[in-house]
C-alpha cells in the first residue's frame, strides 16, 4: 500500500526531472511551463501540480505521453511512467472509494444487496449470535426461530452457501460492466478519453467569408496548394481561396459553389506519410496541432515525432493505428478541431485583418 500511495509522488518526480533535463541533451532551450501548458492543452497551475511532488495532482496517461513526446524524454522511461500513472490513479480511486463510504459504511459481510444496515445492538462479523432479544432475535438472527423450536443443523450452511453464491453473481456482474466501461475509457485515451461513437462524422462545411476560419481554413489552403494552386494559407477564405475551389470542383466534375463539404473534402485530401510532399504534410501537422493531444510542429516535413503523433491520435479515436494519415483520420482530424484562441506564433505576423474589401 505503501508503495502504490507514492506512485503519484514518483510519477511527479519524473515527468520533473523530463522537464529539468529537457534541452539539456540537444543544446536546445528548455520550454517554459506556460509554453508547455498551452501545447499540452491543460491550463498552467493544473502543470504545475503534475510537475510538483509536494502539491501533487496525477497526470492522466495522455498528458503523461504527450510530455514524454514533447520533452523527448528517454524512450526506455515512458512505460516507467505509464506504470506509476496506472498505480497512481488506482490508488486515488481507493482512496476517493474510502472516503466516500464515511463512518456508517454498511459491513462487507452484506451481500444480500438490500441496502439494509445491522441493528445498533448486532454485533458486525458475529454471523448467527445466540441473541435471544431484541431486534435481532426477531428477525431470526439466532440459533432458535421466534417460536423456540432448535433450528435443523443443515440451515446456517445452506443459507451461508446461497450468501457466497449470490455474493459471486454479483461480483461478477459488477466485474463484467466495470471491464466494459474501463476498455471503452481504454480506447478513448487518459486525461479525457472519448467513447465509442454512435453516429457517423460528418464532414465540416467550410465557404467564403471575412472572419478568420483558423486550423480548418488553413489546412484547406495548404491541400489547395498540394493540388497546384497558389494560396496563401492564412486562414481567411477570401476571393482567391473561394475561386482556387470552385476551379479544383470544376476539374473534379463537383458542384462549382465554392463551398468545401462532404463532396468536396474526399477528393481535396492525400494520404500523408513519409515522403509526402510539404503542402499537404503541413495540412496534416495544422490540425494535429489543434487536438489537444500536446501540439505537432508545423513544418511541412513529415517525421518520426509527427508520425507518432498520428498514431497517438488513431488510438485514442479508434482508427486502425497506421501512422499515416488517410481519409477517415483526415475527417476525424477536421470533426474533432478545438475551439480556436488565436492564430498560431510562428503565423500571426502574416494573418490579416478582415477588411471590407473582400
Amino acid at each position: 500500500m505503501a508503495q502504490e500511495r507514492s506512485a503519484g509522488v514518483e510519477l511527479a518526480r519524473l515527468l520533473r526531472r523530463w522537464w529539468e533535463e529537457s534541452g539539456s541533451a540537444s543544446g536546445g532551450t528548455r520550454p517554459t511551463q506556460q509554453a508547455l501548458a498551452a501545447r499540452l492543452g491543460v491550463d498552467q497551475t493544473t502543470l504545475s501540480r503534475y510537475l510538483n511532488p509536494k502539491h501533487l495532482s496525477t497526470a492522466p496517461p495522455r498528458v503523461v505521453d504527450a510530455l514524454h513526446t514533447q520533452l523527448r524524454a528517454p524512450a526506455a522511461e515512458l512505460e516507467q511512467a505509464r506504470a506509476l500513472c496506472r498505480a497512481a490513479l488506482r490508488e486515488n480511486g481507493r482512496q476517493r472509494a474510502a472516503d466516500g463510504e464515511g463512518e456508517h459504511a454498511a459491513p462487507a459481510g452484506a451481500v444480500d444487496g438490500s441496502g439494509e444496515r445491522p441493528a445498533p445492538d448486532a454485533s458486525p462479523g458475529e454471523e448467527g449470535a445466540d441473541a435471544t432479544t431484541g431486534p435481532a432475535a426477531a428477525r431470526g438472527a439466532g440459533d432458535r426461530g421466534t417460536t423456540g423450536r432448535p433450528r435443523p443443523p443443515w440451515l446456517r450452511p445452506a443459507l451461508v452457501a446461497a450468501a457466497v453464491v449470490l455474493a459471486f453473481t454479483a461480483g461478477m456482474v459488477v466485474h463484467d460492466r466495470l471491464s466494459g466501461q474501463d476498455s471503452r475509457a481504454m480506447a478513448g485515451g487518459a486525461a479525457g478519453a472519448a467513447s465509442p461513437r454512435e453516429t457517423p462524422l460528418a464532414w465540416p462545411l467550410l465557404y467564403m467569408g471575412q472572419e478568420d476560419q483558423f486550423s480548418r481554413a488553413r489546412a484547406l489552403q495548404h491541400l489547395l496548394n498540394a493540388h497546384g494552386y497558389t494560396v496563401r494559407a492564412d486562414g481567411f477564405l477570401g476571393a482567391d481561396t473561394r475561386d482556387a475551389v470552385m476551379d479544383f470542383q470544376r476539374r473534379k466534375h463537383l458542384p462549382a459553389d465554392g463551398k468545401v463539404g462532404r463532396f468536396t473534402w474526399p477528393e481535396l485530401v492525400k494520404e500523408v506519410g513519409p515522403g509526402s510532399g510539404p503542402d499537404e504534410v503541413r495540412a496534416a501537422q495544422e490540425l494535429l496541432n489543434n487536438v489537444g493531444q500536446g501540439g505537432t510542429p508545423v513544418s511541412g516535413s513529415f517525421t518520426a515525432a509527427t508520425a507518432e503523433d498520428v498514431r497517438y491520435f488513431q488510438r485514442t479515436h479508434d482508427l486502425p493505428e497506421t501512422g499515416r494519415v488517410d481519409v477517415d483520420t483526415w475527417l476525424a482530424l477536421l470533426v474533432e478541431q478545438l475551439p480556436p484562441v488565436k492564430a498560431p506564433a510562428y503565423q500571426r505576423a502574416t494573418s490579416p485583418l478582415p477588411s471590407a474589401s473582400e
